[in-house]
């Protein structure tokens, strides 16, 4: 790409600490519900609410920053959201009522609304596409290792204080990540959109992203890619304490176990989508994680197996993320990135949510097979969806600028 500034390991660095930093803030809620519901002595069901809210503002902030990161740069609104999310973060430290928990839980999830399809579209914009595999790889293993450092890391903080220290601590990271946004993340040197920002064109532009083939079935991957993980991941671990006998310790390990493989996956699968194409690497992993969520109740008797599984479907799951969002970039001109990855990330978040809500009711009724058998189907839609409707750019997206 022409009149590029930056060094890639820098800019590499810079998204993979924001994305460490977003990722980790997010999955140390989980271990740290119990204490939040202690101490504001709430229940189970409100506590819900921090998940949703935040979920919530994702989706509605993402689908505002997409338009406006087209129209006015990239570099401009991951510094608004690096900024607004380490602010979002360290006002937790004056939380001491549920309801303001729960008003910063909605900031911080403004922030990662301007952040999720951001990133990505950087990738796009700044890497040339033989490429953009390989650094969409090593950027998404930052959530990997949120998984293995924050987890741990938060549940410590939050022992020796309270819920709010984990929620600080990645405010400073997060901060860490502005500083580094400023001085090694230059704005890519391209065309931008021209058009007025304003709500009516934004609708306009999404809605042609849906009425085109190409993109709208590039969105439908993204709604089942999370669909499925939604259904097999939420009931897990109570089914393997219910029904295989495996501590909360076992379960805290499994995921541990499932974060290494996710960060040993995810640049790999990166590379070699840049190599032999993303398309084949997408189908592999589809039908691997489909064949392995079926199989996780027939195979799965004890910790060893379920380290086993659960590693590879962590794995495999990983294996479809960077492909993916590589192959998505190279759908649209560089000034419509930003509306297509960020109603990528926020129609993603929603089937999150709802494969969430499905398994529960299918897991009360039918038990966790039922779960599995259904997010299979979830992952076997997302292969034939880019079998069928996604194309393989060829070399012309080598070259876009």
């Amino acid at each position: 790409m022409e009149n590029r500034k930056g060094h890639p390991y820098l800019i590499i660095l810079t998204l993979w600490l924001m994305v460490f930093a977003a990722s980790s803030q997010v999955i140390i809620v989980v271990p740290i519900l119990p204490r939040i519901g202690e101490v504001f002595g709430v229940s189970e069901s409100l506590l819900g609410l921090l998940g949703t809210s935040y979920a919530l503002m994702l989706c509605v902030f993402a689908l505002v920053a997409g338009p406006i990161s087209d129209r006015i740069g990239r570099r401009a609104i991951i510094l608004t959201g690096c900024l607004f999310m380490t602010l979002a973060l360290a006002l937790h430290g004056f939380a001491d009522t549920f309801g303001l928990l729960l008003l910063m839980r909605s900031l911080a999830g403004i922030g990662a609304g301007f952040l999720s399809g951001s990133a990505i579209s950087y990738v796009g914009d700044w890497f040339y596409y033989e490429r953009r595999g390989w650094a969409a790889g090593w950027i998404m293993s930052g959530i990997a290792f949120g998984q293995i450092v924050g987890i741990p890391l938060g549940t410590v903080l939050a022992d020796l204080y309270d819920f709010r220290a984990p929620f600080l601590a990645f405010a400073a990271v997060m901060g860490a990540a502005c500083v580094l946004v400023w001085f090694c993340l230059p704005q890519p040197l391209l065309e931008r959109d021209r058009g007025p920002l304003s709500v009516r064109r934004a609708m306009k532009r999404y809605g042609e992203l849906l009425r085109d083939k190409v993109t709208a079935a590039a969105v439908v991957s993204y709604v089942f890619m999370f669909l499925g993980i939604g259904m097999y991941v939420y009931y897990l671990p109570l089914w393997l304490e219910n029904d295989i006998g495996l501590t909360a310790t076992n379960v805290a390990s499994l995921f541990f176990v499932g974060g290494l493989a996710n960060v040993v996956a995810s640049p790999v699968a990166g590379r070699l989508s840049d190599s032999i194409g993303r398309k084949p690497i997408l189908i592999v992993a589809c039908v691997g994680l489909g064949l392995v969520m079926v199989l996780t109740t027939i195979f799965v008797v004890d910790l060893l197996t379920a380290y086993i599984l659960f590693g590879a479907a962590m794995g495999l799951g990983a294996m479809r993320i960077s492909p993916l969002q590589a192959l998505m970039t190279a759908l649209v001109t560089h000034d419509r990135r930003g509306i297509l990855m960020s109603l990528s990330v926020a129609m993603g978040q929603l089937a999150f949510g709802l494969g969430s809500a499905v398994a529960g009711s299918t897991y009360v009724a039918y038990g966790y097979r039922n779960n599995t058998l259904w997010a299979a189907v979830a992952v076997f839609v997302m292969a034939l969806v880019v079998w069928f409707a996604l194309p393989e750019p060829g070399k012309a997206a080598t070259t876009e600028k």
